[in-house]
């Protein structure tokens, strides 16, 4: 096999950006629920332009004991207790896309994943108390680093909330959608690939000059 790299293992530093959503039955990590993960791996195209590259999704079932907030329900309109969601169990979720993360990291010589993600420390926070709990050993992403596209659009775009920031650079946000953790994932993943390629356009790295 082959250990030649891949571009965009040489656009971050050796880290493959992996953007991740998830929704959760409150803001403490320690106590409550994960019921959604996506997660949407980028890649580099044949030009040097970031692009998204995989999806990934699990509808979760709460951790044993996880408390849910009626007020997080509401908010997401998600029901933890609707069959239709096919939901599983929290350790399976986490283990499938660390597993596709990880495979894709060997694949394009990258040295391990970095989280790009709106208001990246919540979901860095929830996905790695998470992790512990399921005593997941090979978690692929880095301890504490990340990309927080809350920042980058207010930089970018002069707007922090995601949907008023897609609004801005141009990109569809159906608001019926939103809350939905693999169509808010799309949509970040969307606006950081745009933020990215935009700085090559303006002179920013470009990996092939």
């Amino acid at each position: 096999m082959s250990n030649a790299k891949e571009p965009i293992a040489d656009r971050f530093r050796g880290y493959l950006p992996v953007v991740v959503d998830l929704e959760t039955g409150g803001f403490n990590s320690a106590t409550d629920a994960l019921l959604e993960f996506a997660a949407v791996i980028l890649d580099m195209d044949d030009k040097g332009r970031l692009v998204p590259f995989e999806k990934h999704f699990f509808n979760v079932d709460p951790f044993s004991g996880a408390n849910i907030e009626a007020a997080s329900l509401e908010f997401t309109g998600i029901d933890p207790d609707n069959p239709l969601r096919n939901a599983v169990p929290e350790e399976e979720a986490l283990s499938e896309i660390f597993r596709a993360i990880r495979k894709r990291i060997k694949e394009t010589g990258c040295q391990r994943a970095i989280m790009v993600a709106h208001n990246a420390s919540f979901d860095h926070g929830f996905l790695k108390a998470a992790a512990e709990r399921c005593n997941i050993k090979r978690d692929p992403f880095h301890p504490f680093s990340t990309f927080d596209t809350a920042t980058l659009c207010g930089l970018a775009f002069g707007q922090t909330v995601l949907a008023r920031a897609c609004g801005v650079a141009g990109i569809s946000f159906d608001a019926n959608q939103a809350h939905s953790a693999i169509y808010d994932c799309d949509k970040t993943a969307q606006i950081f690939c745009q933020i990215v390629n935009r700085w090559e356009d303006l002179g920013g790295m470009n990996y092939f000059e």
